[in-house]
């Protein structure tokens, strides 16, 4: 209970602590027959005699505010309701405008929405929401508490100022990073909440209003949202089933941000031939590439193809990876792989945004990955989530009336339907039916954007509602496509 008493003032002290609790109540922050510290506690709380709070809790019992309960102590009076009706209005004081102090965030782009509890219906086929079952709680509990023992707990607890955690770092370097084919020093990589949290990073040391940026189109509305906001200009580039259409002229842009490995929504790999362009065209023409590679361990059939930093001969790729998707959206832990001196600079920008990621989550990870827990969930995780990849390409070609040029990874099929096909209204009318799918206008930055598009995850889906969640979501689709032809 925050109250401040005056003791040089000439009013008492009891008479000072009980109008701070009538206030306080008056003002609603105490609950009808919620328990008011006892006047012990609350005499040790603010260095006063017990005398003294027992007074002012017996003048506010007096005038109704509080009731005594015997052998338990004082509460709020449950009828004070009816007794404040009968006090005087006071007048409303008016509340400060924010609106009018904030500044425009310049960002005028649609926002993907997603209602939280939408997981809980029976055919939630919701894009990035993992399946719980297949965390690797027992490994990464047994990490955990071996972050806390003797030996870690000070790597663990500690402030790391602006630093990671070395043994994070290390692992990241020697087991990580190599499976993409990525070779980094420890001065390369900077640790960050989340694969989000380095885009911004990287937006805030490289972007301005004087740059220009090339996305991909259909492509990942955050990563706009971030670069537009740093007052970017935000240059479309259209996307086929081979990932990004490098155009031969980007000599005006100043950074390509790309999702290689599964492209954001199409789930398409970008070839390696249009790989080997980008790279050759950013050192001929002077750009950086961002590399998003937030979930390249999903690749169910083929071959995996190396990461574009894994190309990059010149430094121009910034590389972002991440734990969530693999582990949890919820554990925010991700990194950025770079040349020294950007990553002193992100390093710097994070110092003062928030310091370093939490200690406990960095040295719980690198004892995972070190014990080669990490690399066995997510084998693990690969083998389970094949499964529903599988259910998910055969319940869509049996179910959806189109062909689907379906992707060889990824947590996601993007399903583009015929011109005028209305998507918006399918996901709203499948709803109704406890199919929770996306539709893809939100990917689109032309106006008035594509409505033609259904996005579907199945990651987080039980593997056995996805046929009969599919098959639910095609009759829908198939009476929508009927009424256009009628």
């Amino acid at each position: 209970m925050l109250v401040q008493l005056d003791p040089s003032l000439p009013e008492p002290l009891y008479r000072q602590l009980r109008a701070a609790i009538a206030d306080a109540i008056e003002a609603g922050r105490f609950a009808a027959g919620e328990l008011l510290p006892s006047s012990r506690a609350l005499a040790a709380d603010l260095d006063l005699s017990r005398n003294t709070v027992n007074m002012a809790y017996q003048e506010l019992t007096a005038e109704g505010f509080l009731e005594s309960i015997p052998r338990v102590g004082y509460a709020v009076n449950r009828d004070l309701r009816r007794y404040l009706a009968t006090l005087p209005e006071e007048k409303a004081v008016p509340h400060i405008d924010w609106e009018s102090r904030m500044g425009d965030l310049g960002d005028d782009l649609p926002h993907v929405v997603r209602a939280p509890e939408r997981h809980t219906e029976p055919y939630a086929f919701v894009v990035g929401e993992p399946d719980v079952s297949l965390f690797p709680t027992a490994p990464w509990m047994r990490a955990m508490r071996a972050a806390m023992s003797d030996e870690h707990i000070g790597s663990s607890l500690g402030d790391r100022f602006d630093t990671d955690d070395p043994l994070l770092v290390e692992m990241l370097c020697k087991h990580v990073l190599p499976a993409r084919g990525i070779t980094a020093a420890a001065d390369e990589v900077l640790v960050t909440m989340g694969s989000q949290n380095g885009l911004y990073l990287v937006s805030l040391a490289l972007l301005d209003g004087r740059k220009r940026v090339a996305v991909e189109e259909p492509g990942y509305p955050d990563a706009r949202h971030i670069f537009k906001r740093r007052g970017a200009r935000l240059i479309p580039v259209p996307v086929d089933d081979q990932g990004i259409v490098v155009p031969p002229d980007l000599k005006r842009i100043d950074l390509v941000s790309v999702t290689p490995s599964h492209h954001y929504p199409t789930n398409a790999t970008l070839s390696v031939g249009r790989r080997q362009q980008l790279l050759a065209q950013a050192e001929t023409q002077d750009f950086v590439i961002v590399e998003d590679d937030y979930d390249s361990e999903f690749r169910y059939q083929g071959r995996p193809t190396p990461s574009l930093k894994a190309l990059d001969d010149s430094g121009r790729v910034i590389y972002l990876g991440s734990f969530s998707k693999f582990l949890a959206p919820g554990l925010r832990l991700g990194y950025v792989v770079a040349e020294g001196p950007l990553i002193s600079r992100l390093r710097d920008l994070r110092r003062y945004m928030l310091r370093h990621p939490p200690g406990l989550l960095q040295r719980t990870m690198g004892l995972m990955i070190e014990a080669g827990d990490y690399l066995r969930s997510v084998r693990r995780s690969r083998y389970a989530l094949k499964d529903k990849w599988e259910r998910c390409v055969e319940s869509v070609d049996r179910h959806v009336p189109w062909d689907v040029t379906l992707p060889t990874g990824g947590l996601s099929l993007w399903l583009p339907g015929p011109d005028d096909f209305d998507a918006v209204a399918v996901t709203k009318e499948a709803l109704t039916r406890g199919v929770v799918v996306e539709d893809g206008s939100v990917c689109y930055l032309q106006e008035p954007a594509p409505r033609n598009s259904v996005r579907l995850g199945f990651a987080g889906t039980r593997a056995d509602a996805i046929e009969p969640g599919v098959a639910v979501l095609g009759e829908i689709i198939k009476r929508h496509m009927s009424a256009l032809d009628a």
